[in-house]
């Protein structure tokens, strides 16, 4: 039989080799990956420390850069859109800090500007298209033609223009004769918003603000293209056109600025700065419509699809000879 002996024995035994294992465990497998997990803790913690400082820095850099470009604008813009009269046109989730911001660069260009043109979401809204032809035909003028393949914004676009825009200087500053009541129509049905009447005095230049994210959904693809559709047409309607917004990393459907750049025609025509939330973006602007007056388009900024930074810088001088912008 075994005694009492025995059975403590045993006891202390099984412990002991708990204990032993428990040990050995530690030491023999524990050890390198707690070593390792510090090491890579450690090179991750070091990296972070690394990124933020760089990141401080490129912030520091930029509020500097930004600053400078600030102070520096009414010098760099002085005169270039002298004498011109300049449109804005927000279309729905544009930036009100950015239009603000623009609107007075092109005042301290020289430009004029006439006032303010809102689109609303109801103007965008593919099934709401009927209701626009319907206005377009009780409205327009009757010498008003639209090529076959126009689309409802298209239409929509060249009657809104007709009666907000000149491309001829001495006509600038007063209303259309032939469509005088377009957008106070438009603006009855919820289509748009004006302010400081823009349809009593007619602008030369139009910018044209773009979406501070691009649209998203089933629908987006339209509805960039409806906003592209009313840039191209105000550019025909006067001495030029801009689109302005931020960058994209890359082109997506609802972007309309990605599908001015990715359209061969319009984009010989309509220009483009993505960078309009930055300083720097409203001088290029400026520079963009001073190029317009010349005949020119480019698409400017730092996102893709981009020809360069910004336009050479030139005096203004309208060509002579018959281009396609402005026209």
């Amino acid at each position: 039989m075994i005694d009492f002996r025995y059975h403590l024995v045993s006891i202390v035994a099984i412990f002991l080799a708990l204990a032993v294992g428990i040990v050995l465990g530690t030491s023999l497998l524990q050890d390198p990956a707690l070593d390792l997990a510090k090491r890579t803790s450690d090179e991750l913690t070091n990296a972070n420390v690394g990124l933020r400082a760089d990141l401080d820095a490129l912030r520091g850099r930029e509020a500097g850069n930004d600053a400078f470009i600030i102070a520096q604008t009414p010098e760099m813009v002085s005169g270039d859109l002298a004498g011109q009269k300049v449109l804005l046109i927000e279309s729905p989730g544009s930036s009100t800090a950015v239009r603000e911001a623009v609107g007075q660069v092109l005042e301290q260009a020289g430009a004029q500007v006439t006032g303010r043109l809102t689109l609303t979401e109801k103007f965008l809204d593919p099934t709401g298209k009927g209701v626009i032809d319907g206005l377009v035909n009780q409205l327009k003028p009757a010498n008003m033609m639209f090529a076959p393949t126009a689309t409802t914004w298209d239409r929509a676009a060249t009657l809104l223009a007709s009666a907000l825009m000149t491309n001829d200087p001495a006509q600038a500053g007063t209303p259309s004769a032939t469509s005088p009541d377009v957008a106070g129509t438009f603006e009855t049905g919820g289509l748009l918003t004006t302010e400081d009447e823009p349809a009593k005095k007619r602008a030369t230049l139009a910018v044209m603000l773009a979406p501070e994210k691009p649209y998203e959904g089933d629908t987006a693809e339209t509805l960039a293209g409806a906003l592209v559709s009313v840039a191209d047409a105000f550019d025909t309607a006067g001495k030029g056109a801009v689109l302005a917004g931020a960058p994209v990393t890359a082109a997506v459907p609802g972007d309309p600025i990605s599908a001015v750049r990715d359209d061969g025609e319009i984009s010989k025509r309509v220009s483009t700065v993505d960078t309009a939330d930055m300083p720097v973006g409203r001088v290029v602007i400026v520079y963009a419509l001073q190029e317009q007056l010349s005949g020119r388009a480019g698409q400017y900024g730092i996102g893709k699809g981009v020809t360069a930074p910004q336009p050479p810088v030139t005096s203004p001088s309208p060509s002579t000879t018959p281009t396609q912008s402005g026209s």
